[in-house]
């Protein structure tokens, strides 16, 4: 009965909030007040049990890419698909989901956890099986230190039960790893993987530490991978898994997305091999084919903002989301700059991070030859003041970001666009973008 009113509870919640034009995490909000333990026994019930995505970067696709490969093995999955990874937003995202009688038809459930507020949810509802991706600089404003991000996901490794994946190429990340498997023999120890790169590829992809000590290690762990990235190729890749090499073609867009492809393939696997919980029953127990596992990430687009493609006046535009050095790094080497015009729009909201000093990390210079045609966002002329020290030439410096894009979008007639931008200013930006083209309502 506790389910059915606060199904309905929340239901209503969600379609008053709708027609007032409210956040899609009210009804959570409602539902958390009024009965805490309707996640726990919600989500208690799915066969495969919770598995939580967490880290500083990569979380949203990442995501993405473990529910569509389950998908494609015939699990059904409940995932918070907003992108709201507080436990409020996943919370009204079961309410969306669930039945009146509040049922979720769903077989596993996938779930993208900011790192602080994921404690909150793992007191409610401890995840089966965890994946961590990495500890970068983000967000410091919200966190201090790295060190302080790591115990967050130490903490949530704490609490899974079955089974970790962590990034072996991210020293927090493995430290992780090897204490939890220092817990093995106990009854509640989970088993714990790896995703990591080929040597060859370690100094594309360098960790915080290495980022800021200028130079890459040559190894960080001599752990097995169960997945290793290890050749990158044009919108391609290559995977060994089980020892044997599987070369793919990909849609996602970015380097960044290639590698958390790996963690996501090692996730999945572990899923499937572990099949359901003891004394559940799920409609399909798939195997965990690797070659049907690629061909299955092989269809994965990217998640909004994170490389996402739009037509905007017949003309592609991608928007790239940038949160720390590393990731914008990964940005500017991931897309040409020639032939393109590009934007910046760069906001301190709190989901950003106030705190922008680490643009200043950035080398801009790729940028030099075509120059920015616009920059935008409440720190514009930050930004303009950095791309003027690596001697980028920006033409349009506009701090409301609808007049910058309207701007933007009349100074380069006939081009491909590409705009890199902040949390907040993605979202303010396909909000303008959805009233003159296409753009996808989740991810």
């Amino acid at each position: 009965m506790r389910d059915v009113i606060s199904a309905a509870v929340g239901k209503a919640v969600r379609q008053v909030a709708r027609l007032r034009g409210g956040g899609s995490a009210l009804p959570g909000l409602v539902v958390e007040k009024i009965d805490p333990g309707y996640l726990g026994r919600v989500l208690g019930r799915l066969p495969y049990g919770v598995v939580a995505v967490s880290g500083t970067n990569g979380k949203t696709t990442t995501t993405k890419m473990i529910v569509e490969m389950l998908e494609a093995r015939g699990l059904r999955v409940f995932t918070n698909k907003t992108g709201s990874n507080f436990s409020r937003g996943v919370v009204a995202a079961a309410i969306q989901e669930s039945s009146m009688r509040g049922h979720l038809d769903a077989d596993v459930a996938v779930l993208e956890l900011d790192e602080a507020h994921a404690m909150y949810f793992i007191d409610r509802v401890p995840p089966r099986f965890t994946l961590l991706l990495n500890v970068l600089r983000d967000q410091l404003d919200r966190f201090g230190e790295i060190d302080t991000t790591a115990q967050y996901l130490q903490r949530i490794a704490d609490a899974t039960t079955a089974g970790l994946v962590v990034n072996r190429e991210d020293r927090l990340v493995a430290a992780i790893g090897e204490r939890t498997r220092e817990r093995g023999g106990a009854t509640s120890s989970p088993d714990v993987r790896a995703f990591g790169l080929a040597p060859d590829l370690l100094a594309t992809f360098p960790s915080d530490e290495d980022f800021h000590a200028g130079e890459v290690s040559v190894a960080i762990s001599n752990r097995p991978a169960d997945v290793t990235l290890v050749k990158l190729g044009d919108h391609e890749a290559t995977f060994e898994i089980d020892g044997e090499a599987h070369q793919t073609a990909l849609k996602l867009e970015g380097l960044y997305n290639t590698f958390n492809a790996a963690a996501a393939l090692a996730t999945v696997r572990m899923v499937l091999a572990a099949g359901p919980q003891a004394g559940h029953h799920a409609h399909r127990e798939p195997s965990a084919d690797s070659a049907a596992l690629v061909e299955a990430l092989a269809q994965v687009r990217p998640a909004f903002g994170r490389g996402e493609q739009l037509t905007l006046d017949e003309q592609p535009l991608e928007l790239v989301l940038v949160k720390n050095p590393a990731g914008f790094r990964l940005g500017l080497a991931s897309f040409e700059a020639e032939g393109v015009a590009t934007m910046i729009a760069i906001n301190d909201q709190y989901a950003d991070g106030r705190d922008m000093s680490w643009l200043w990390d950035v080398d801009f210079s790729s940028l030099a030859g075509a120059g920015v045609d616009t920059v935008s966002g409440t720190r514009a002329w930050d930004m303009a003041l950095r791309l003027e020290h690596d001697d980028v030439a920006t033409s349009l410096v506009e701090e409301d970001l609808g007049q910058a894009l309207a701007a933007f979008r009349e100074r380069t007639p006939g081009q491909p666009r590409r705009i890199y931008c902040t949390y907040t200013a993605m979202l303010e930006l396909r909000r303008a973008l959805a009233l003159v083209t296409d753009v996808e309502d989740i991810w």
